[in-house]
Parts: C-alpha cells; structure tokens; sequence
C-alpha cells in the first residue's frame, strides 16, 4: 500500500514515523507548506516525492491513500477533494471546524464507498482501550470521566513550539477528543451539553478558557476544563470515576486513583497510540471494513460541537 502524508507538523512527523517501519505500506509522498521542510522531511523519512501541492498527490494512481494533517480549516475540503480522487483518507482530528462541512464530507465519504477515518486517537491510546475492554465487558461502569486539557500557549505556536500559520480552536479541535472519547466509552447517545467560555484573546480572537458538562442518555456525565493559559503541566488528563475503581490516563499511560501504575503493554502491538490507530487506517483498507473512529461513527462528536458552537455564539450576542 502507498500511502501520502500531507502536513509535516508535530502529528504529520508522528504519523510518518508510525509508518516508516510497518511491513506492506510504503510512504510515497509528503506535501508541506514549504518545499524546504517537504524536501527535508522527505529526506528524513527516504520519501521519493515532496511537493506543496495536494493534486500532485491525487493525481497520482499509484497512491492508496492520503493521511491529512494540515491545518484545521483546510480538513473537510481536503477530505473531499481526496475522496473524490478515489483515495481512502484519514483525518487528523478535527473533521472540521463547524458542522455542516462535517456533514458534507460524510455525505461524500458514504457515496464513495472509500475508507474514510477520523484521528480521534484517544480512542486508541492504549490506557483508553484498556478501559472500554473491561467497561463494554461489564467489569466497569462508568460514572464520571472528569478531564483537564491544559495548554499554555498565548501566542499563535504549535506543539513544536514553532509559529502556526492559522489559529487553533479549543472547541473544535482540544474538547473533540473528550466529547467523542465519553461517547465511545459510554456506548449510547449524548442528551444534554452546555459550554461556558471566557473572553476572546484580544489578537487570536478565540476563548482562551472554557468548561463543558456533558450528560449521556443512559445518565453518565463528563466534566470538561479546557485552558491556553495554564502555565504548568501541559497536556491532558482523564479521571474516570467507575463503580469499581477510579483511573487516571495521561495520553499512553494509565495509573489508578492512587497513582498505581497499571501495566497496558502486553494487550496491544504498541503502546503508542497514533501507531495503533495507523494501523487500524490499514487494517481496515486491507480488510474492507469499517474503522474504528470512521467518519459514520464519530459524527456524534461533531454534532454535539455544533450545538456547543451554537451556545457560544448566542452568549457572545448576549
């Protein structure tokens, strides 16, 4: 399989790391803002084309499939214009910046019958599925997934700590990974969800601060913290308060209420989630099946953040 990376940020490098070592798939191009960075990452990684442009990518049919790791607001026209080339995709979460173009690339995902996923990789960090395994088995219920996503970033940086070319979202991109994860692990709808947000940031023009409750039908609750101004720890945490027992996830790690740590390595190929979900990417083109965290099943996410971009713009009329 021949698969391209487009973006060559902090998760695009992630990705093409993922898959430098995995047996049947070749990494045939990389595409970047720059054709310095694209020829230096495709230096790196031994990748035969680097290029700025997307069409010099989909043009090609000798190449699979496209893992998009551009910019948020380039996410839903990319995917289309991928899936209609005829390539399978997979999309750095998020799927897209506001609901209707989330829609819109389902619609288009469904009419072409291709492999289309969404990198809601909290599904597939190891802690994560160690969790859903004993709560869809009965072992766990759970009550309350209490999460802090905390970052400190003031300035328009990314995770490299290098300048961004467009702005990053709390709602959008940070509170997708929760919203979709409490789905997954809650395995029914979610019926209620509110969002408060502190004041714009005076250049960045987005909420710097922001709280979300959530409430699944069958009663279980989340509690959100989203921050761009937390100076310490960075990163996120999630505390999931079940009938029998609590645990604590920090991205591939996982210790209990007590700060015991829990062994999850011998369960999973890797113990690095973005290698479990690229190989899920692959598993499920080879197998012609639907991928865990295709674009059908994380819609609910994207839905739910529609309704929460709603509640925003009204207190900002207010």
């Amino acid at each position: 399989m021949r698969i391209a990376i487009a973006g060559t940020g902090a998760f695009g490098i992630n990705h093409l790391e993922a898959l430098r070592n995995r047996a049947g798939v070749d990494i045939a191009a990389v595409v970047s803002r720059t054709i310095e960075q694209a020829h230096d990452v495709a230096h790196e990684f031994e990748v035969p084309l680097a290029t700025t442009n997307l069409d010099d990518v989909l043009s090609r049919p000798d190449i699979d499939a496209i893992i998009l790791c551009t910019p948020t607001p380039l996410h839903a026209r990319q995917a289309i214009a991928s899936l209609r080339a005829g390539k399978h995709v997979q999309i750095e979460i998020p799927l897209a910046d506001n609901w209707k173009d989330a829609q819109e690339v389902a619609t288009v995902a469904r009419a072409s019958g291709l492999i289309c996923m969404v990198g809601h990789t909290r599904r597939f960090n190891p802690p994560h599925q160690w969790l859903h395994e004993r709560i869809i088995g009965g072992e766990l219920t759970l009550q309350h997934l209490d999460v802090q996503t905390f970052f400190f970033r003031r300035t328009n940086i990314n995770a490299l700590g290098l300048p961004r070319s467009w702005v990053d979202n709390l709602l959008w991109h940070h509170a997708a990974h929760t919203v979709d994860l409490f789905a997954y692990q809650c395995g029914d709808d979610i019926v209620d969800a509110h969002v408060v947000a502190g004041p714009n940031h005076p250049v960045l023009h987005i909420p710097m601060d922001m709280s979300i409750h959530l409430e699944s039908e069958s009663g279980k609750i989340c509690t959100l913290a989203l921050s761009f101004n937390n100076d310490g720890p960075l990163g996120s945490s999630f505390r999931y308060i079940c009938d029998n027992g609590t645990f604590i996830a920090r991205y591939d790690e996982l210790v209990t209420g007590y700060d015991q740590h829990l062994d999850v390595s011998s369960m999973l190929a890797s113990t690095n989630g973005v290698e479990l979900q690229d190989r899920e990417f692959v598993g499920a083109i080879l197998d012609h099946r639907d991928p865990n965290s295709s674009i059908e099943s994380v819609l609910t996410c994207y839905r739910v953040l529609g309704r929460l971009q709603t509640q925003l713009n009204r207190q900002k009329r207010h």
